[in-house]
C-alpha cells in the first residue's frame, strides 16, 4: 500500500493503492479491514463465557479484565507500528521490565528519591531511546529487525537485572501506585490510558501524512522511497514509538504491582505479536490497525480470564492462543495468494480487500 505524496514522478502510480485520505468516507468493508473483523470472535467468546459462568459479566471481573488486558493492548499497539513496516520488535517485553525497574529505583532507592513525575519521564525516555537505537540499526545499517531486537531483548533484560540486583524493588510510594490503581468514573486508570493510546494512534495512522507513510513503507519500501517518502525516518519513528509504548506499559505494570519486578514483561513480546495477528495485522506489512491490535489483546485477555474462571489449565490456553495465531496467519497467506492470482484488482477497494503488502512481498 503506497502513500500519495503528490510530488515527483513516482507519486502518480502510488495513488492507485493507498490508504483512504482524510477527506474520504470509509466503507463498511474498509472498516472490517481496519480491525473490526475481530468483533465476531469477541462476541462468540463473551456469549460462551457468559453462559458457562455467572461470574464473567460481574463488575469485579470486568474490572480485573480491563486491568489485565490494558498492559498487553498498549504493547500490542506499539508492536503494530513496527509490523506495519514489515518489521518485528522482540525487545518490548524486556523494555517493559527495564522501564518499570528504572521508575521504581528512581522514585524509591535514589537518595531522597525523585518526584514521581520525573521518575516516570526518565523511564519513558530510556524506553524510547532503546526503540530509537533499534530503529537506527534497522534503517541506517539495514540490519534485520529480528536480529536487532533479539539482541536488545537480551541487553535490556541484562540492564534490568543489573540495576535491580535481581531483586524486587519495593515498597513504592502511594503516589506512584495510584497511577495505575486509581480510577475515573469507576473505570480503572489503566483502561483510560489504553483508550487514549488507541484514539491517538488511530488518528495518526489514518488521518495524517505520517500514517500514510507508514503504510507505504510496509507496502513497498523501494516504491515509497521513489515516491519521496522518508523511509529511514519512518522506520526509526515506529521503533521509537514501540519502545515508548512498551515503557508506558512497564511503568503502569510497576505501578499496578506497587513494585519493580526485574523479570516483568517476560514473553510479553509474544503476546503482543499474537494480539496484532489475531487482530488482523499482516506480517507482510501495510495491513493492520490500532483498533485491531486492541481487539486482539482483548480476545487474548478474555481467553486467559475465562480460562481462569473455568479452572482450565493455562497450558491449554497457550495452545488455544497459538492455534489462533496459526489460523490468522494462514488466512492472511491465503489472501496474499488470491492477491497474486487476481489479474486486475479494483483500485477502489480499501485495505479490507486483498492486502497490497502481500503483493509487494511476492515480488
Amino acid at each position: 500500500m503506497a502513500a500519495e505524496t503528490g510530488t515527483g514522478p513516482g507519486a502518480q502510480p502510488a495513488t492507485e493503492k493507498r490508504e483512504p485520505g482524510p477527506d474520504e468516507i470509509l466503507t463498511a468493508r474498509d472498516l472490517l479491514g481496519r480491525g473490526l473483523n475481530g468483533i465476531p470472535v469477541l462476541i462468540v467468546l463473551v456469549v460462551a463465557l457468559s453462559l458457562a459462568t455467572d461470574s464473567f459479566l460481574t463488575l469485579n471481573n470486568l474490572d480485573n479484565l480491563a486491568r489485565q488486558m490494558s498492559i498487553y493492548a498498549i504493547i500490542a499497539m506499539g508492536q503494530l507500528l513496527v509490523i506495519l513496516t514489515r518489521g518485528i520488535d522482540l525487545s518490548v517485553g524486556s523494555v517493559v521490565g527495564l522501564s518499570g525497574v528504572i521508575a521504581a529505583i528512581t522514585v524509591f532507592e535514589t537518595s531522597g528519591g525523585l518526584p514521581v513525575v520525573w521518575a516516570v519521564v526518565l523511564a519513558l525516555l530510556v524506553s524510547a531511546a532503546v526503540g530509537a537505537v533499534n530503529g537506527l540499526l534497522v534503517a541506517v545499517l539495514k540490519m534485520p529487525p529480528f536480529i536487532v531486537t533479539l539482541g536488545f531483548m537480551g541487553i535490556a533484560r541484562g540492564l534490568t537485572l543489573l540495576l535491580s540486583g535481581g531483586r524486587t524493588v519495593q515498597p513504592l510510594p502511594e503516589e506512584f501506585s495510584a497511577i495505575a490503581n486509581g480510577s475515573i468514573l469507576g473505570i480503572t486508570n489503566l483502561f483510560w490510558v489504553t483508550l487514549v493510546v488507541l484514539v491517538v494512534l488511530s488518528f495518526a495512522l489514518h488521518r495524517t501524512v505520517w500514517g500514510r507513510y507508514v503504510y507505504a513503507v510496509g507496502s513497498s519500501p523501494e516504491s515509497a522511497r521513489l515516491a519521496g517518502v522518508p523511509v529511514n525516518a519512518v522506520q526509526i519513528s515506529v521503533f521509537t514509538l514501540s519502545g515508548l509504548l512498551a515503557g508506558v506499559a512497564g511503568v503502569l505494570l510497576a505501578s499496578r504491582l506497587s513494585n519493580g519486578v526485574p523479570t516483568a514483561g517476560t514473553s510479553y513480546e509474544l503476546d503482543a505479536i499474537a494480539a496484532c495477528v489475531i487482530g488482523g495485522a499482516s506480517l507482510f506489512g501495510a495491513r493492520g490497525t490500532a483498533l485491531g491490535a486492541f481487539l486482539g489483546a482483548l480476545i487474548v485477555g478474555i481467553l486467559n480470564n475465562g480460562g481462569t474462571l473455568l479452572g482450565i489449565d493455562p497450558f491449554y490456553l497457550q495452545i488455544a492462543i497459538g492455534a489462533l495465531i496459526l489460523v490468522a496467519v494462514a488466512m492472511d497467506q491465503l489472501q496474499a495468494i488470491r492477491a497474486r492470482n487476481r489479474p486486475d484488482p479494483d483500485p477502489e477497494q480499501g485495505p479490507g480487500a486483498d492486502p497490497p503488502g502481500a503483493e509487494a512481498a511476492a515480488r
